[in-house]
């Protein structure tokens, strides 16, 4: 490789934490070492950048890491960041601890800050993504999207054990506010008789003809898989509508929330949290910069920071088709 277009870069996570991000960070320290490329980490993502935050870090400072969910570095939203004056000050402290290159670890608020810190200042960033939801375009998978959804379906696993004691209909909201990846794969590995999305036009009727179909077919116990983001309503009111179409049905409602973010990252996080913190610093010393790093079709690839917040990946419709032949 020919000599390097950075010297100095620091690497921060931002926005919700997910499982990986640690393994992302732990190939960005050593990455750069192996390069002799000086590397800080920066505490609380964009704050951390305002006030000065900056640890030097090497590869002991990331031993033992990859295993970990969360984050070592911490995560924080910054309303300052938001502001001209607060991406001011942190150009300042780039500029004082010399940084000609960042990586940021995080998803789809963390890139559109790094789209304007870059067009503001011209430093050069390079974004990894990093969100349970899926929902970043330019990568097959997003770094904490496969731990989160087998987090959903080991708990919705569980839940169908008492269902069917029960012969209950138990509504189970996982994480997608905006988008229905985990609700459509964890739908679809653990059996659901319906899925609801945020990317699908559904409606109570189409719901209750389900609930017909399955009663004709002899179901007594049954799962419903819901986005948080299901246009539809919330997982209460859809349950109470339910629970008055259907008033001898037991029903019940659970939240997995914020389980599915914690938790050791799985074989495929590790793997590709390595290869994406590998190619944000391959990258900047390319002299790439506003560009993300991500996986399609198991190679690595660049795509810019700006297009991988606009578009967005889309579900594969026929793992829709597929999850309601399959669910009676």
């Amino acid at each position: 490789m020919k000599e390097s277009a950075v010297k100095k870069i620091a690497v921060f996570t931002s926005g919700g934490d997910s499982p990986g991000m640690n393994a992302a960070l732990r190939a960005v320290v050593r990455t750069a070492s192996y390069y002799k490329i000086e590397c800080f980490g920066v505490r609380e993502g964009y704050n951390g950048l305002i006030h000065g935050e900056f640890t030097k870090m090497g590869p002991r400072s990331v031993k033992n890491i990859i295993t970990e969910g969360g984050t070592i570095l911490k995560s924080a939203r910054s309303k300052e960041f938001m502001t001209k004056e607060g991406r001011q000050k942190a150009y300042d402290n780039c500029v004082k601890h010399e940084i000609d290159g960042i990586v940021c670890i995080g998803g789809d608020g963390t890139f559109k800050g790094a789209k304007v810190f870059t067009e503001e200042f011209g430093v050069k960033i390079i974004g990894v993504p990093a969100t349970v939801d899926n929902d970043i375009f330019g990568t097959d998978n997003t770094i904490g999207y496969d731990t989160a959804l087998n987090t959903a379906m080991e708990a919705i696993d569980k839940i169908r054990d008492t269902a069917t004691s029960h012969n209950r209909v138990f509504f189970v909201e996982v994480m997608g506010r905006d988008a229905g990846f985990i609700a459509l794969n964890s739908g679809l590995a653990t059996g659901a008789i319906d899925i609801l999305i945020p990317e699908r036009k559904d409606s109570i009727e189409d719901l209750f003809a389900t609930f017909e179909r399955a009663e004709k077919a002899g179901k007594a116990s049954s799962i419903v898989v819901v986005a948080e983001g299901e246009k539809l309503g919330s997982i209460y009111d859809i349950a109470k509508a339910t629970q008055n179409g259907f008033p001898d049905y037991d029903i019940r409602v659970t939240v997995l929330g914020h389980i599915q973010r914690g938790g050791s990252p799985s074989c495929a996080d590790r793997v590709l949290a390595s290869r994406l913190g590998y190619g944000a610093v391959i990258g900047l010393m390319e002299g790439k910069n506003n560009v993300m790093a991500g996986m399609q079709s198991n190679k690595l690839i660049y795509t810019s920071i700006e297009e991988a917040i606009k578009k967005h990946n889309e579900l594969d419709q026929e793992l829709l088709k597929i999850s309601e032949i399959l669910a009676i």
